[in-house]
């Protein structure tokens, strides 16, 4: 008896995983142009802007590049999840929606957040080794934000 249960509850655990792998979450794919705002106002140098786009754009855009993992349920969840707190925090396909004192303060995070190695994240790094910033990498982010970051500071003298 508890057998034939186990084996009932087993097929209809099967079922609904097949079942779910036809539906996930929403995709993050806006347009990639929906970064140049970002780039163009802060001007990073060129290896900075790679470090940005294999390291931070995923999550914190309106544009993601998904692994084939993406595909299977739950993990598409996982990941959808990931992206939505990521461009909560800091979302650079509205960086003209910020205030200049926004913009200072976004930029001094993402500083922060990558000196203190809490980004990107290691569930992120994971899978994506080339997002494993080096101190090298670390230091000419944070020499960026430092430059880019005396633009604002004159913005917001000047208002």
């Amino acid at each position: 008896m508890i057998k034939t249960l186990l084996k009932k509850l087993g097929l209809a655990v099967l079922i609904v995983i097949v079942l779910a792998q036809f539906f996930g979450p929403e995709k993050n794919d806006g347009d990639i142009t929906s970064i140049e705002p970002f780039l163009v106002d802060t001007n990073p140098p060129e290896d900075v802007k790679l470090i940005l786009k294999s390291s931070c754009f995923d999550c914190h855009s309106n544009h993601t590049r998904y692994p084939w993992y993406n595909n299977i349920t739950p993990v598409n969840y996982w990941l959808a999840d990931h992206v939505r707190h990521g461009k909560g925090d800091f979302n650079v396909s509205k960086w003209n929606e910020y205030s200049d004192k926004k913009k200072d303060h976004k930029l001094e995070e993402l500083a922060e957040e990558v000196e203190e190695k809490h980004m990107p994240l290691p569930s992120y790094t994971w899978t994506h080794k080339e997002a494993d910033l080096t101190q090298e990498q670390i230091d000419a982010i944070v020499e960026w934000v430092n430059t880019a970051r005396i633009k604002y500071a004159f913005l917001k003298e000047a208002q």
